[in-house]
């Protein structure tokens, strides 16, 4: 019972962080310093690279079918 409730608080506290490697999320929308509302959107999750990004070329947004234009930096 001991080893089922240790398995249990790891999992707890580890799934998130495998929850969020790679994927998406959702941002709510918001108004910039300048006034202009951005509308809420999907993102991809910050990584070390931005070969993954929707916009990069090469990718698809999946959300709106939209393919990447933009040359990724790193």
């Amino acid at each position: 019972m001991k080893q089922l409730f240790l398995c249990f608080l790891i999992f707890i506290f580890t799934a998130p962080a495998f929850a969020k490697s790679g994927g998406s999320h959702s941002v709510g929308g918001y108004t910039k310093k300048n006034g202009t509302y951005v509308q809420p959107h999907h993102s991809t999750n910050p990584n070390t690279t931005q070969r993954d990004n929707w916009s990069s070329r090469g990718n698809v947004n999946p959300y709106t079918g939209k393919h990447g234009t933009k040359v990724p930096k790193k």
